[in-house]
């Protein structure tokens, strides 16, 4: 009989670099390619399938005898193939549950270091679809305030509470257009403020928050988060500053691009987006302080699940004067950067429209199974 892993088991050892297993991806070939997991083979399997020969051939070269673990989208067609496998007399069998769904819903965090002994700053990572948020707490006040959460947060109460702090306010940066957001469902939770910078309110948000305008100062104990306003991915976008430590850029900055302009102003008005980017980011980010660190709301994560800067559980942050040295598009003047944003525009996040309705309050999900559905895939936030 084959046996049945978590896809937390799957993680723990590709994070272990253990290579004594060959990990077969049963989804279509189109699927495969849009998305997979770093080393996966493609072999498509069909639920009703069986082995033949010239699979079992293909699967003898790429596996050489290791172990062979199977996964698909939800965990049907990988356990067909697991269960052939078996009665086939492979020994060695192994089907992830709840296929790339579950992979989809794993988390890693990473420490940010401070020179501020009262500072606690923590960077949840989605592991698959490289979204960031963050936890940003005070010690000697045992207060935190939660940034950008999306819509597991179960692990951030946990985790602040393992701190020793409260959650005593949730912020976002911006209405996300690629996952959907914890935050309000988090505040509420909690009985909690929830925060968004105040041109949301021309957004037609069915909820309320408490709005924050440039330059204002939300206090965690002793820390201070000053607002920026940052418009160009959305028109209320907000960073937060973190006293002279790090600046939360959201999806104004990355480390290595910036936010995509035409998600919420469409294609025929993206020029419009791209000039406040432009402004955003020269006139307001990169006039900060070089030693700041940028901590991004995403992180690119590659077709083959490889992040683009470093890897799950490592920081993902730079100095800003590391981020502005390697960043192409800041060497650009304003006509040169809004051509390149305008005309080069990626694929656009899966389900994006309806993400954004239900984070403006305007649609609901009816289950997690159904948000999984529609956040399927990696985010397509950057430009």
């Amino acid at each position: 009989m084959f046996e049945k892993i978590t896809a937390r088991e799957l993680a723990d050892r590709q994070d272990s670099d253990d290579d004594n297993y060959t990990l077969i991806d049963t989804r279509p070939e189109e699927s495969y390619e849009a998305w997979h997991i770093t080393g996966a083979e493609n072999i498509p399997f069909g639920p009703a399938e069986t082995l033949d020969d010239d699979q079992r051939e293909v699967i003898d070269e790429r596996a050489d005898g290791d172990e062979i673990i199977t996964i698909c989208g939800k965990g049907a067609t990988s356990s067909a193939l697991a269960s052939e496998l078996d009665a086939n007399d492979y020994d060695d069998v192994a089907v992830v549950k709840g296929g790339m769904r579950d992979w989809n819903s794993l988390y890693e965090s990473a420490r940010v270091d401070t020179e501020n002994d009262d500072l606690v700053i923590i960077q949840f990572q989605r592991r698959a679809k490289g979204c960031l948020s963050y936890l940003v707490g005070s010690r000697s006040a045992g207060e935190a305030a939660v940034v950008d959460p999306t819509r597991h947060t179960d692990q951030y109460i946990t985790t602040t509470a393992e701190e020793g702090l409260e959650i005593t306010q949730v912020m976002d940066t911006h209405v996300h257009a690629d996952h959907i957001s914890g935050g309000h469902d988090l505040a509420t939770k909690l009985d909690v403020p929830y925060r968004l910078g105040n041109h949301a309110t021309d957004r037609n948000l069915s909820y309320e928050f408490d709005p924050l305008t440039d330059g204002d100062t939300v206090s965690v104990g002793d820390v201070e988060i000053e607002v920026l306003y940052t418009p160009g991915h959305t028109t209320e976008m907000v960073n937060y500053r973190i006293d002279d430590e790090a600046i939360l850029t959201g999806d104004a900055l990355f480390l290595d691009s910036v936010g995509r302009t035409e998600l919420e102003f469409g294609e025929e008005e993206a020029e419009e987006g791209a000039r406040m980017q432009y402004e955003t980011l020269h006139d307001t980010l990169l006039e900060l302080p070089d030693e700041l660190t940028v901590l991004p709301g995403h992180v690119t994560v590659n077709n083959d699940g490889t992040y683009e800067n470093g890897a799950p559980g490592e920081l993902v942050g730079a100095s800003l004067a590391d981020v502005r040295s390697s960043l192409d598009l800041a060497d650009l003047d304003e006509a040169a950067f809004v051509e390149r944003l305008i005309e080069n525009i990626p694929e656009k996040p899966d389900n994006y429209e309806t993400i954004i309705s239900i984070n403006r309050g305007k649609e609901s999900v009816e289950s997690s199974r159904d948000a999984t559905m529609l956040e399927t895939g990696a985010n397509n936030c950057a430009a």
